[in-house]
């Protein structure tokens, strides 16, 4: 049985958007749990640097009940100390800024590709259901051309309603695999 081109363009139709619900689905799965895992990286250093602080605090506070010499070592260690402290607070703002937020904004646009998703397979369902109605009018009434032109014509109306937003979201999803695949503020 030979296929028609309308029925290979609605096969891609189809195997595109099922590639863009599985990636939807796996980023789903995964970029959740690497949010959630950075952001408690992120908070441990944070922590982290907190407690060094205190440290550092520390050790100036007992350096100031020593000797002179002994003060100035402890005091230079506090002052050295420190200074790591200010790269891991770098570290800490690198990494929100540069990671964190990027993949929590990630998330939106996972909600947007799925509502996007589901829209389209809608549409593409009542686009087959109209398809169907006319194919079981054409096997009752194959003879009655009036019938089938003018259910042909009234579905040819709903299906241009259905299909422009329709065609839209094809257009869109035609390139939304790429760009959500590679989103732009990720590469930064």
């Amino acid at each position: 049985m030979e296929s028609s081109p309308r029925r290979e363009t609605v096969d891609r139709w189809n195997a595109q958007t099922k590639q863009l619900q599985t990636a939807v689905s796996n980023v789903e799965k995964h970029f959740g749990e690497l949010c959630q895992i950075f952001a408690a990286y992120v908070r441990k250093t944070a922590r982290l640097r907190d407690k060094a602080d205190l440290l550092v605090n520390e050790i100036n506070a007992y350096a100031a009940t020593e000797t002179p010499h002994l003060k100035l070592g402890l005091m230079n260690f506090a002052d050295e100390f420190a200074k790591l402290q200010d790269y891991r607070q770098a570290e800490v703002e690198r990494l929100e800024a540069k990671v964190v937020e990027p993949l929590k904004a990630y998330g939106t646009i996972v909600k947007m590709k799925r509502d996007d998703l589901k829209a389209t397979f809608t549409a593409r369902n009542r686009e087959a259901k109209q398809l169907t109605q006319l194919e079981r009018t054409r096997q009752r009434n194959p003879s009655d051309r009036h019938v089938i032109v003018s259910f042909e014509f009234g579905s040819l109306k709903k299906c241009l309603r259905l299909l422009l937003p329709s065609s839209a979201r094809n257009h869109m999803r035609s390139g939304s695999l790429r760009a959500f695949e590679v989103p732009e503020h990720l590469h930064s």
